[in-house]
């Protein structure tokens, strides 16, 4: 199970209620499904015996069922070499929202695989948006579609047919319920019939170092030439080969390997090639490399380390500092105004992408003693956020006033072109009670929802 600092919603409670969240969500599907690419081929759908394993949270037992989907290209006659779009189209997911609960759209993200027979075999990963519409409790789930694309290496007929998927959802916790074909392969759901087309150029180029000084030699290794060719390599600037040149020759499985001193400080690359000028047909390259400054070969003694590193993108999540609001007293038969603090909340976006965030909340009405009750309408608040130290975004608190059974804005952060950073999110609490409600003890639930 996820840890609770990941979990997308809580729940922070007045009064004497505890910590309330809700469960289920865990086999949401996507929306309405994606349109298949311009010029897309007719293809047949296809029914299949279906295995779904719904996470452990969810506590319910495997689902056997039967997918419904169909497979599309957008070039039903490639040549080899061409690169073809496939779209699965889950047209009926073999199962269906088990809970009560409806569950909240644009909350998943589907992948999956289409397989490959006839003249080229393997698989093509697909995968889909993070869109689909709300699911209602104990309704079927719609349709959803995943993209991929494939290389075509061999000419004649090749089949697609439907793959195992996989539902992924972020919805209080972030869970996924795999689909498998039950007897794979399922049933050709497209064919593409693939000619022949002139000889691909496999030969390939690597270097020893990706930069060097001017003065500097780079080894260069080749792969895939043609077997005892005399081949040339280059410094690459501008588009043309550089004066910086050397010669070798390839051995009986067409490899070579040679040391290219680079003396054009405005060298971007390095191509190998055969024949008595460069020409993408016979050559390989270019493979990237970069002059640094200070010309000149190595001082004696003093050799260069390259120094790498990597930064991962995180998740955006949030954490409380409780889950209990004490809210103050008021007098039977004068009523007024219940204050307090809502529970700090932190939220970190560590995404490092370009989308914003919104925090909402939503609350339900006071219950009391004997039934009696306080409307949800008559609590109110006003919400204060604050960036933490160096954050790229900036958010915004929202509008004071009353939060209410539909909810209102706790704090936002907008879409912009680098987004992330802490922000620490209060409010202030007020519930007006009336004067004359029934004296005893009154709770609620208050929902804060982070997308």
């Amino acid at each position: 199970m996820a840890s609770s600092s990941r979990r997308r919603r809580w729940a922070a409670t007045f009064g004497v209620a505890a910590l309330a969240a809700t469960a289920g969500g865990s086999l949401v599907l996507p929306g309405s499904a994606l349109a298949a690419p311009a010029g897309a081929s007719a293809s047949a759908a296809v029914d299949f015996a279906t295995h779904c394993v719904p996470p452990p949270i969810a506590g319910i037992p495997d689902i056997d069922g039967t997918t419904t989907a169909q497979i599309s290209v957008d070039n039903a006659t490639p040549k080899v070499g061409d690169t073809v779009t496939v779209t699965y189209k889950v047209v009926k997911p073999a199962a269906g929202n088990p809970v009560d609960l409806a569950l909240p759209a644009d909350i998943m993200t589907p992948t999956g695989k289409v397989q490959l027979g006839g003249a080229q075999s393997g698989s093509v990963t697909v995968a889909g948006p993070k869109k689909n519409d709300p699911v209602p409790g104990k309704a079927p789930f719609p349709s959803f579609s995943m993209t991929g694309t494939f290389k075509v290496t061999e000419a004649g007929a090749i089949t697609l047919s439907p793959g195992d998927y996989n539902i992924h959802t972020s919805y209080i916790m972030e869970l996924d319920t795999p689909c498998t074909v039950t007897n794979p392969p399922a049933p050709v759901s497209e064919t593409v019939t693939a000619t022949g087309a002139p000889t691909t150029n496999e030969r390939s180029l690597q270097l020893s170092s990706a930069s060097g000084k001017v003065g500097d030699s780079v080894t260069a290794t080749g792969t895939k030439f043609t077997a005892g060719a005399s081949v040339t390599v280059a410094g690459f600037a501008n588009g043309a080969v550089t004066g910086d040149k050397a010669t070798a020759t390839a051995d009986a499985q067409g490899a070579f390997s040679v040391a290219l001193p680079v003396n054009d400080k405005a060298t971007t690359g390095v191509v190998a090639y055969e024949g008595a000028s460069w020409n993408a047909d016979k050559g390989a390259g270019p493979a990237a490399y970069a002059v640094t400054d200070g010309g000149g070969p190595h001082p004696p003694g003093s050799l260069d380390q390259k120094l790498n590193t990597q930064v991962n993108a995180g998740e955006l999540t949030m954490a409380q500092a409780g889950d209990a609001v004490a809210m103050d007293a008021v007098g039977f038969g004068k009523g007024g105004r219940s204050r307090g603090s809502l529970n700090t909340v932190t939220v970190q976006d560590f995404r490092g992408g370009a989308a914003g965030w919104s925090l909402t909340g939503k609350v339900t009405n006071f219950t009391g003693p004997g039934g009696a009750s306080i409307d949800a309408g008559k609590l109110s608040w006003t919400p204060v956020c604050v960036d933490g130290a160096d954050s790229p975004s900036h958010c915004a608190a929202g509008s004071p006033g009353a939060v209410g059974k539909d909810g209102a804005t706790l704090a936002s952060a907008p879409n912009q072109a680098f987004t992330g950073g802490q922000f620490t999110v209060d409010a202030r609490l007020s519930l007006n009670v009336p004067a004359y409600t029934k004296p005893g003890a009154y709770s609620a639930v208050l929902t804060l929802t982070l997308t």
